[in-house]
């Protein structure tokens, strides 16, 4: 697995990539796609952090591991290609997003909110087709976790939107002091009428951001 990330992570991260477990990950990642059907395309796996390099990050949202159909997964948690059919869960964001900030969003590429420092982080970067959660316990949250607690320790004022148990499970990784942590339930349908509705994360965003000084996020 080739390590195609943008160049502030590369700078930031570089001792992970030395580590035996990403000797592990890179081995199991390269079989993987050399046998299987895997998501996302394997010049996309990065696309979240090539997207929104690390001293542009001002939210972090977390999912868990890419979406396992075909051409749905692209690197990005929660985003599906525009042409792509649309998922669930981000049926349910934007329902709440309309409510919340009176936006109505048909756009399902959410690569606009990256550009602007939404990093759209899952905390497993690979799937196997049509399996889900094939992935997990493979190294890859080792990773990420390590992503997330490197934003907290060195950047001020982030927010991080966790959804759902999985997600809420890393609040541990973050400094409530320094930064805002929303959570709520997860915007899948079994869980969106349990709290995700209601619990305003976008207009919560913003007001943080231009409390300390910084650009809004256009959602």
């Amino acid at each position: 697995m080739s390590i195609w990330i943008h160049p502030s992570w590369q700078k930031v991260l570089a001792n992970e990539f030395t580590k035996p477990y990403w000797r592990e990950l890179d081995s199991f990642v390269k079989d993987e796609y050399s046998k299987n059907a895997c998501f996302p395309e394997k010049e996309n796996i990065f696309r979240a952090f090539d997207l929104t390099p690390f001293d542009t990050v001002k939210v972090i949202i977390l999912g868990q591991d890419p979406y396992h159909t075909p051409g749905a997964a692209m690197g990005m948690c929660f985003s599906v290609p525009n042409e792509s059919k649309s998922q669930p869960s981000l049926g349910n964001i934007f329902k709440e997003l309309a409510v919340d900030m009176k936006i109505s969003r048909t756009q399902k590429d959410l690569t606009h909110w990256a550009e602007q420092g939404v990093l759209l982080l899952n905390s497993v970067l690979t799937v196997r087709s049509h399996e889900a959660a094939s992935h997990q316990g493979k190294w890859w949250e080792i990773f990420t976790d390590e992503v997330i607690r490197l934003l907290s320790e060195k950047r001020e004022h982030l927010v991080f939107i966790l959804w759902g148990n999985y997600a809420i499970s890393k609040q541990s990784l973050i400094d409530e002091w320094k930064h805002l942590i929303i959570t709520s339930p997860h915007p899948s349908p079994f869980s969106a009428y349990k709290g995700f509705f209601g619990s305003r994360p976008f207009s919560r965003t913003n007001e943080y951001l231009k409390k300390w000084g910084m650009k809004e996020i256009e959602w």
